[in-house]
């Protein structure tokens, strides 16, 4: 089988056995099918004849081509893999990547909301209006769970368990885990699902929050509805559901949660990916300090 066949049976075992998301697997299929091309071209054309020199001219062409260190690092982690899946179904007796270091990436701190901004993002919605009551729960439930985007289009009514307080979350490779909300969360979830149940299109879909035509909201349109409320209360800051989970982690390290509950929560498989929040809460404690000690 020539190397482009064995990149097809690895993306097939990631949508398998790994249960990997759709867009997750496109992304590997776009890494690898560049680097099957930067293979072909420089005569290897079988998983037997890949080697370090060709993951590492790999890169360095992809260097020169625009691609930026993140970026770089993303395609190696494709290729990484399918390396370890070679060597496990024993294709390949040595790992081309063993030798090829990762591009150095420098820290980008995520961006958070103040609370003062999150606050007046949960109140923008109409109260008045099915659809102000089903955004008011959502944004409630989003801040109060740190749940991502792609979490939250998937939550159906039987993800929330009112007596215990909980949101079944469906994460990445469709790990499940159970996030605590608080009770302005519970209090919205409750006004939103006594109007769902009497919505004519609920009736058809299990999804918790309806769209206009009766399937679950998508990415994009919770995307626009978080940044029009924003806009709307006057916050100039870039405003996201992806910076509504920043936040939630940010603000519960500045009130003192340990590090391990936060990656729990945020379903994190590495407390490395959550300690970038510890800087942010880091710097809240810094300007407490110069805010409030005499000799600071």
């Amino acid at each position: 089988m020539d190397l482009s066949g064995w990149v097809d049976v690895y993306l097939d075992h990631l949508r398998v056995e790994r249960a990997l998301a759709p867009l997750t697997l496109d992304a590997y299929g776009h890494d690898l099918a560049q680097f099957v091309a930067h293979a072909e071209t420089n005569g290897v054309t079988r998983a037997e004849q890949l080697d370090a020199t060709v993951v590492g001219t790999y890169l360095v062409s992809a260097g020169k081509q625009g691609l930026g260190a993140r970026s770089a690092a993303r395609h190696l982690s494709a290729v990484r893999g399918l390396a370890r899946f070679l060597l496990r179904e024993r294709v390949i007796e040595v790992d081309p990547c063993a030798l090829v270091e990762r591009p150095k990436i420098g820290r980008r701190l995520p961006r958070v909301l103040g609370v003062e901004d999150i606050l007046a993002i949960l109140d923008a919605p109409d109260a008045t209006s099915f659809r102000g009551v089903r955004d008011r729960a959502m944004l409630q439930v989003m801040y109060a769970s740190g749940l991502r985007v792609s979490e939250v289009v998937r939550l159906k009514v039987g993800d929330i368990d009112r007596r215990k307080g909980v949101v079944m979350a469906h994460g990445k490779g469709d790990k499940r885990r159970l996030v605590p909300l608080g009770e302005p969360a519970l209090a919205a979830l409750d006004d939103y699902l006594a109007l769902r149940a009497a919505h004519p299109r609920a009736v058809s879909t299990s999804a918790l929050f309806l769209s206009p035509r009766g399937g679950p909201l998508t990415r994009q349109a919770i995307w626009k509805l978080l940044t029009g409320y924003a806009r709307a209360k006057g916050i100039t800051k870039p405003s996201s559901p992806h910076k509504l989970r920043h936040s939630f982690a940010t603000h519960l390290l500045e009130g003192g949660a340990d590090i391990r509950t936060v990656q729990t929560l945020l379903g994190h498989a590495d407390v490395a990916t959550t300690e970038v929040y510890t800087h942010l809460a880091d710097d809240h404690v810094r300007a407490a300090y110069r805010k409030a000690h005499p000799r600071a």
